[in-house]
């Protein structure tokens, strides 16, 4: 069968055009919720965690680092298999792994355990985050619909990652590191139980056997190319071997993969669906979009601690504006997408963000809490509307059996943007502020190689100098870091202008009517019900002649309409 097969273990269960469909969209948005804040929440526990583990340096590197890496070369492989066996399958076994990861993890006694549980949870992460997207694209079959489902969807990313430091900070003040990951069972204990009571069953076509060779190959070559873009970013030349042979390696592997799949009868991903101008750029503007902003949230963190003295709960709390802005923006996209449309809305958003990043070049070395909250609450808005322009557009373009395909290249393209971000506007950033300590009058030379790595070192170098030659160096290492902040938030304005540019290929109005294959097909149970209500209502199942008719098994549209007949008060579970 083509298109898209719902099918659940109770009759009821999988009726995705029903009420309960926002329950679904409840149960999907915890779940994203979860992964966005396991991304964030461990950055302000570092330090306890490096105090009771003792981690070298390299251990300490891949405590952070594995979750996201993990995470990121999955995703193609468990969106794909989700479209094969069935995506609630592959969001409940990634459920409970992420509990039992959460579990080791808080409960780990060395670096290497904890490692092993931080990439435990980037497999969960992997399977939760398309899965997430693919269930929303099958539940929600009207784009209207579905444009308000992915406003919620990208509003609840924004708060996860923005929310994630404001409550790392508050567990690790009050209580242990681990608690960070404490806070993932209990949801998890009523989110498994509930998600496979309400979310419906969705698989796209089952032709030809799964290209496990494909899959591995995709992880690989994902993995290889995020790996060497943060060694970048973490300050290695992009010419070493540890940087060049993972970078090339992934490289080789995901071209080598672009051409199998264009040569397999069943491919994994449809490499057609870059053809359609609308997916390809919205692909290229989420790269974009968290290119110029990933890598500008970090050294605003920085810049927030270091520089003004802020507390790790009291930069959380000075982030806030820009998540309320993100959940209002959210709540507003669709109906802004409809009256404006793709093209304008992400090509808007594109430009506030930009905005909102050249206001924030005012900011020096004393704190400006006004400006400060109205460029967050700008860039929280025009970040949204982009983000969710960009999404809407690509889930649209794509068939709904490729749904988990699809997913799965946007969560790529946002980890890879991110990646590349943060490599790039940290090289930014070091080229800009390194030469200023070139020469520190008082100082010695060592000492200013040394305090030239990172504003951090150069405050411990500063402490261990003392006196007026400690003060000059944290003085001007204070005022080089101003100075690289502005000619990087100059750089990721530019970023961002580009990303507006490029959504000039988007298209002009939203398109509300169904895909040509969904029009003609259905799309599994979303048929069943629809010949369930006409069956009712006495009228023919679709007004076509039989043989015009999609295939509908008959025993299936007894059963739905049973379902509906006896059990019409359980559609809001």
């Amino acid at each position: 069968m083509s298109g898209t097969s719902t099918t659940g273990r109770r009759p009821g269960a999988a009726v995705a055009a029903g009420a309960n469909r926002w329950v679904v969209l409840v149960v999907l948005c915890v779940s994203l919720l979860l992964v966005a804040l396991d991304a964030t929440v461990l950055h302000v526990a570092v330090p306890a965690l490096t105090e009771d583990l003792r981690p070298g340096a390299i251990q300490l590197l891949w405590i952070v680092d594995a979750y996201p890496l993990v995470c990121a070369s999955l995703l193609i492989l468990f969106g794909t298999l989700g479209d094969r066996v069935g995506r609630r399958r592959i969001l409940l076994i990634g459920y409970a792994l992420f509990g039992v990861a959460s579990a080791v993890a808080a409960l780990s006694t060395s670096s290497a355990v904890l490692i092993g549980a931080r990439a435990l949870l980037g497999v969960g992460g992997a399977m939760i985050m398309p899965a997430t997207l693919s269930v929303l694209r099958a539940v929600f079959p009207d784009r209207r619909e579905r444009a308000v489902a992915i406003g919620v969807w990208t509003a609840v990313a924004a708060v996860g990652a923005a929310i994630g430091p404001v409550l790392g900070g508050f567990l690790v003040e009050h209580f242990w590191w681990g608690s960070v990951f404490l806070i993932n069972l209990p949801l998890m204990a009523v989110l498994l139980p509930l998600a496979r009571w309400v979310l419906p069953e969705s698989r796209g076509s089952a032709d030809g056997p799964w290209d496990v060779l494909g899959a591995l190959m995709a992880a690989a070559g994902v993995l290889g190319v995020v790996l060497g873009v943060k060694r970048i970013g973490g300050g290695e030349g992009a010419a070493g071997a540890g940087t060049l042979v993972p970078l090339v390696t992934g490289a080789v592997l995901l071209v080598l993969f672009v051409r199998r799949q264009r040569s397999r009868e069943h491919p994994l991903i449809d490499i057609r669906m870059f053809s359609r101008p609308a997916f390809t750029t919205a692909v290229g503007c989420i790269v974009l979009a968290m290119l110029a902003l990933v890598g500008l949230e970090l050294i605003a963190v920085q810049y927030l601690q270091l520089v003004l003295g802020l507390s790790p709960l009291a930069t959380g709390l000075r982030l806030l504006p820009l998540t309320f802005a993100a959940i209002t923006a959210g709540a507003m996209g669709s109906s802004v997408l409809r009256r404006a449309g793709p093209r304008r809305m992400v090509c808007s958003g594109f430009v506030l963000t930009a905005a909102a990043v050249l206001c924030l070049v005012r900011m020096g070395s004393h704190d400006a809490p006004l400006l400060l909250t109205v460029s967050f609450v700008l860039l929280g808005f025009g970040l949204q509307a982009t983000l969710f322009g960009s999404y809407e557009s690509m889930l649209s373009e794509a068939p709904a059996d490729r749904a988990g395909g699809a997913a799965a290249i946007g969560e790529t393209s946002y980890q890879l943007g991110a990646g590349m971000g943060i490599a790039l506007l940290g090289s930014v950033m070091n080229a800009a502020y390194g030469p200023s300590l070139s020469s520190v009058h008082g100082v010695p030379v060592a000492a200013s190689r040394q305090a030239a790595n990172s504003l951090g070192e150069a405050y411990q170098v500063a402490a261990r100098l003392g006196g007026p030659a400690g003060a000059a160096l944290r003085s001007a290492a204070r005022d080089a870091f101003v100075h690289g902040l502005h000619v990087t938030l100059l750089v990721s304005a530019g970023l961002l202008l580009l990303g507006a540019v490029a959504a000039l290929r988007l298209p002009r109005v939203m398109d509300c009517t169904a895909p040509p294959g969904e029009r003609e097909h259905g799309s599994g149970t979303l048929a069943v019900r629809a010949d369930a209500d006409r069956a009712r209502a006495g009228q023919p199942p679709d007004g076509r002649a039989p043989e015009a008719r999609p295939k509908v098994p008959s025993a299936a549209l007894r059963r739905q309409v049973s379902a509906d007949t006896a059990g019409s008060g359980r559609a809001g579970h």
